[in-house]
């Protein structure tokens, strides 16, 4: 049993939402502080104190601080003791697998997760296409997390939004009613009140939000193709989503906008239109048919045409407006690395078909 003395603080704080990191694909986190000085790393924390028993010594000190912290994950404690939060007999400690003595003192100040400050406002560029009292659009940076999550808890759409209208912290998830991939770059569409949350919503599962893309893949594809296969989450990979029998169905049509070349390979730019709107979705579908997108390292694509970033846009979208019901719809252009790529391939000037639903 670890006996704590008394804490210089009584303020709790619960340990986030899981919520957030739900299907959420992003890069690794950056460099962590050093250590915790200053009004943002303090906001929040509590420190505590206790004396290692006889019963304790000898054990690891992150097992001790599971004792004292319980409602903290280990992992997390064990990252409060790199950033300096923990000490004995008022010496910093510096490794989590270090052996305690009887009659020592462990002090430790405990910061809360990522997790439950991600849910914060921050004044962030966001690219707003459209924007009324209900629905905002707006054109999303390759390199930009819709939804904080595991790597990326601030910097990410969502609290760009509740900078931008401070009513979006009384909505699910700040109006986001549906997300592209980190490296994905283009079109979508925010609910900025209850109401609109909940038509958008509702329309995205009855498919009446069109959504088309703009692609480019290693390969000639056929001047038309439709692929329709099942998507779920992939057996061995959880970082990935594959076709498989068991999985959702899923449908993507695709039509050819020009071929172009990269040294001996084929690549052709693609206009896709989603029929369903599964995770990597499109990225899946043209790996799975032999076509993976450039730059696409996940799916089979290897990076090429100065590309750092998966070669899928976000070009358009169309859908009526959740109150009003006024048609809407919007085009994107190519982004400045996408466009660049167009050029080194030859193709014609982008421009998107219209499509009949």
């Amino acid at each position: 049993m670890v006996q704590a003395l008394p804490a210089s603080s009584t303020e709790s704080f619960d340990g986030g939402d899981e919520e957030w990191g739900a299907d959420q694909e992003g890069a690794e986190s950056g460099d962590k502080p050093d250590a915790v000085d200053g009004p943002d790393a303090q906001e929040g924390a509590e420190v505590r104190q206790a004396f290692v028993e006889a019963d304790w010594h000898a054990q690891r000190v992150d097992r001790f601080l599971v004792q004292m912290a319980p409602e903290f994950s280990r992992n997390h404690l064990q990252n409060l003791i790199e950033r300096g939060c923990v000490s004995i007999n008022g010496q910093p400690l510096a490794s989590a697998s270090r052996k305690l003595l009887a009659g020592q003192q462990v002090q430790v100040t405990l910061l809360p997760t990522e997790e439950s400050r991600a849910f914060r406002a921050e004044v962030l560029p966001l690219a707003i296409v459209y924007e009324d009292a209900h629905v905002l659009v707006l054109n999303k940076a390759a390199g930009m997390v819709v939804h904080p999550a595991s790597g990326n808890w601030s910097g990410t759409v969502m609290n760009g939004l509740l900078a931008h209208h401070p009513a979006a912290a009384t909505l699910p998830r700040a109006g986001i009613v549906h997300r592209l991939d980190k490296d994905t770059s283009g079109l979508m569409m925010v609910g900025k009140s209850s109401e609109a949350v909940t038509a958008l919503t509702r329309m995205i599962a009855a498919r009446e939000v069109h959504r088309e893309y703009v692609a480019l893949a290693f390969g000639r594809v056929p001047e038309a193709l439709v692929i329709d296969a099942p998507l779920r989450r992939d057996l061995i990979s959880r970082i990935k989503m594959a076709v498989l029998a068991t999985g959702k169905p899923s449908r993507t049509d695709v039509y050819a906008l020009g071929v172009g070349e990269v040294g001996v390979r084929s690549v052709s730019a693609v206009h896709c239109v989603l029929h369903s709107g599964r995770t990597h979705q499109i990225r899946v579908h043209l790996a799975y048919k032999g076509y993976p997108l450039v730059s696409d390292v996940l799916y089979g694509g290897v990076p090429a045409l100065g590309l750092t970033r998966q070669a899928l846009h976000a070009a358009r979208l169309s859908f009526a407006h959740p109150v009003t019901g006024a048609p809407l719809r919007f085009d994107a252009s190519l982004p400045q690395d996408l466009a660049s790529a167009w050029d080194l391939l030859g193709l014609p000037p982008f421009e998107l078909p219209p499509v009949a639903y």
